[in-house]
């Protein structure tokens, strides 16, 4: 037996309201829940150099920070943080305390990075992302001699 379909001429469409609805509301959930972090390229870098000088000139408060290869931090001889922590809140602390210091005997603040020659690049970047955080401007970077 044959069935017989009725012929009808409605077109289905797609309703698009509901659609951009859910797509606004979409956009405005990830608008509000995302985070805006600080990029790490807006970090000033002074890179070592040579000068001559022929005056005396008064040398600011300076601090080194040795990185060794096992991914250590060292402030003065004294170890900061554990080696596989990205973040530093022990190194925060004791920078943002010699800034004070260094403000108060109104000396200019210096920091100085020692990384071993085979550390990965991320535990420098680790270290200057401290070193923001602390809001030390003056650092730079010592270099080995060959």
């Amino acid at each position: 037996m044959k069935i017989k379909r009725k012929k009808s001429d409605e077109k289905l469409e797609i309703q698009m309201t509901p659609m951009i609805d859910c797509v606004f509301l979409l956009l405005i959930y990830f608008m509000v829940s995302t985070t805006l972090q600080r990029q790490e390229a807006d970090i000033g870098v002074s890179l070592p150099g040579v000068a001559e000088q022929s005056e005396a000139v008064e040398i600011p408060d300076e601090q080194v920070i040795e990185i060794t290869e096992a991914g250590n931090v060292l402030l003065n001889d004294l170890e900061y943080d554990e080696p596989g922590k990205s973040n530093l809140p022990e190194l925060v602390k004791m920078l943002k305390l010699f800034k004070q210091t260094a403000e108060a005997n109104k000396v200019e603040a210096m920091i100085t990075i020692a990384p071993a020659a085979k550390i990965k690049h991320q535990r420098v970047v680790d270290v200057l992302n401290a070193c923001a955080e602390a809001k030390l401007n003056n650092v730079t970077f010592a270099v080995e001699e060959m």
